[in-house]
């Protein structure tokens, strides 16, 4: 028997976290992604309850207020949040969660774990950056959905950002995106062998 994990990906914008997590998703069996919550409107194509709990602002406030999330920020103008419950909920099913956050959000999961045991024995953080910003421009650019405006901010945050690497557990740095799915397998892989997630009976 093994105890859950949660595996909490970060990074800086457009480093390619959603790349990966959605690429862990499609190959681990066992592991969950948990529907966060958000003040912005449904995109096309996009389901309520499937891709995020869409909250209207004082709802979201009101959550926020009864202390229900994990962890939560304001992004451009708009709020994202992921609910407590969801993830320990997992947790208690036996099913590893995977979180795709932010580093500011990491930060916040990371003192919640402090005070829950269950989070803190779970919890496994991995910070995935390109090799220096320069990298990450030219990624950012190639998306072809940011202005000029945008990118300049999200590369400054990246600054920031890329200087906390050594709050997490793994560093991964970016390559192709078979590489980056393939060590962060390998990160997860080990993580489920350590001893202390699992309870070892032999028989005769």
């Amino acid at each position: 028997m093994r105890s859950p994990l949660i595996l909490l990906i970060s990074a800086p914008s457009g480093a390619g976290k959603t790349t990966v997590a959605d690429g862990m998703i499609a190959a681990t069996p066992s592991l969950r992604r948990v529907v966060t919550c958000t003040t912005r409107p449904p995109r096309a194509g996009e389901v309520d309850g499937r891709d995020y709990h869409f909250l209207e602002v004082a709802e979201f406030a009101a959550r926020v207020e009864r202390d229900e999330f994990l962890e939560h920020a304001t992004v451009y103008g708009k709020s994202y949040g992921t609910l407590k419950r969801s993830v320990v909920a997992l947790l208690e099913e036996g099913q590893d969660v995977l979180l795709n956050i932010d580093v500011q959000g990491a930060a916040r999961v990371r003192e919640e774990a402090r005070r829950d045991p269950l989070l803190d024995r779970a919890l496994v953080t991995v910070f995935l950056t390109p090799p220096t910003l320069g990298e990450l421009e030219r990624r950012l650019r190639g998306r072809g959905s940011d202005s000029e405006e945008v990118i300049r901010r999200r590369l400054e945050a990246a600054r920031s950002e890329a200087a906390r690497w050594r709050e997490f557990d793994y560093l991964l740095v970016s390559a192709t995106r078979e590489q980056d799915l393939a060590r962060m397998q390998a990160i997860f892989t080990a993580e489920t062998l350590r001893r202390d997630r699992n309870d070892l009976h032999l028989g005769e």
